[in-house]
């Protein structure tokens, strides 16, 4: 990470952890899971469901000079709640339902009043099958690892 950013708040490093597992759920995951959330405020959409495309930038070795790898498919939605907060959302892909429910998960999830039940009821079970999925890879990848060895000769 570059030392020129600046170092965030707790609360947006919360936020950015939450966004991250929406943003990597899928949106029948989310609905599920909000079936044993408490009900989230009335929303109003500001922007989408609307999907396009982004430019996607790569490095060569991860510190080189920056390339254009490819477009990739992006869907977005603002919306404000009842209360007044405002949720964003990006998700890859054409999910509408997952940019939405994202949206507005973003926006309920800043008051400091539903969070917890929140966290607890969508995001910290939606954050724990992502990292078994994650788990679950790693192991099948390492069951495919080769071990090299190099033999130096004596002289």
């Amino acid at each position: 990470m570059s030392s020129d950013l600046p170092s965030l708040s707790p609360e947006q490093q919360a936020r950015r952890r939450w966004m991250g597992i929406l943003a990597r759920a899928d949106g029948a995951a989310i609905a599920a899971r909000l079936d044993a959330a408490p009900p989230l405020p009335a929303a109003t959409r500001l922007r989408g469901p609307e999907t396009g495309l982004v430019m996607a930038r790569g490095r060569q070795g991860g510190d080189g000079a920056p390339f254009n790898l490819g477009e990739m498919t992006v869907t977005r939605c603002s919306v404000r709640d009842a209360e007044g907060r405002v949720g964003h959302a990006y998700v890859a892909g054409r999910d509408q339902r997952q940019a939405e429910l994202a949206a507005r998960l973003d926006a309920a999830l800043q008051d400091p009043v539903r969070r917890p039940a929140l966290l607890e009821a969508v995001i910290e079970p939606l954050a724990a099958a992502q990292a078994e999925r994650a788990a679950a890879m790693a192991a099948r990848a390492a069951a495919t690892k080769v071990q090299f060895f190099t033999m130096q000769t004596m002289r």
